[in-house]
């Protein structure tokens, strides 16, 4: 099987070619012009060759490059592991339009630990009344990361919500600051730290008033991530054309 990587001259881009290096074989990748990559590692002019090349890219890259991938990697027919986050309505649109053509495994974290963690997660939400426990999400990352709250912390909002059959959107809660109010019945809060060289760590907290449920993941390598892709990519090679995530490859679901 044939890898290539979106990005490859990053950090995860790098541990992401290492890893599919292992499992299969790493035909190279694309990233910008003023970014190196990997020594010995092929770099391709643009998406497009990189596809051709290809029968699974890993793509870790930018909200920005989305719909542009997306229509590429379906002209190729090449499959297409999505890590991206913070994608808008029309980059999501894009997403679906090219699973009509190729399979596309998306997930906001490919950590096989947290996938289970948003099973669980969705689980206890469907059976504790929002009426009696309060949903908090607490995450905190690296000092460069420039997107808040994190990917992981929207899913696991997104997962209570789905428990609670209620729209995500109504029910967030992220950024308070002074004089708040008090607390709305139902809502899903959200608290972003960064400092350091944090990984990830993500916890979720059902408060009610006489216990508290807590949900914690925490990531202490991107290897992790890395690995979780690859096992990605490698399943998504024997699957129809459609949208999947990391549950499908679990077998969660």
């Amino acid at each position: 099987m044939r890898i290539g990587i979106a990005g490859i001259g990053g950090r995860m881009g790098r541990v992401l070619a290492e890893e599919a290096a292992r499992a299969a074989t790493l035909v190279g990748g694309i990233d910008r012009e003023d970014v190196a990559t990997p020594e010995g590692t092929a770099r391709f002019p643009g998406i497009a060759a990189l596809g051709e090349a290809a029968d699974v890219v890993i793509d870790f890259t930018h909200a920005s490059t989305v719909t542009e991938h997306a229509r590429a990697l379906a002209a190729a027919g090449c499959g297409w592991v999505l890590g991206t986050t913070g994608l808008d309505a029309a980059q999501e649109t894009a997403v679906d339009v090219a699973a009509h053509r190729i399979g596309i495994v998306q997930a906001a974290n490919f950590s096989p630990g947290v996938a289970l963690v948003l099973a669980l997660a969705e689980r206890i939400a469907a059976t504790l009344p929002a009426e009696g426990y309060d949903a908090e999400i607490v995450e905190m990352h690296h000092r460069q990361k420039v997107d808040a709250p994190s990917g992981t912390a929207l899913a696991l909002g997104r997962a209570v919500a789905r428990g609670r059959g209620v729209a995500f959107d109504t029910v967030m809660e992220s950024g308070r600051h002074g004089h708040t109010g008090a607390r709305a019945t139902g809502a899903i809060g959200f608290a972003a730290l960064r400092g350091g060289q944090v990984v990830g760590e993500h916890t979720l907290l059902f408060a009610g008033a006489s216990e508290h449920i807590a949900l914690t993941h925490r990531a202490f390598d991107r290897r992790v991530f890395a690995e979780g892709a690859v096992r990605a990519a490698l399943w998504l090679a024997t699957q129809p054309a459609g949208r999947y995530g990391m549950e499908d490859v679990l077998g969660l679901r």
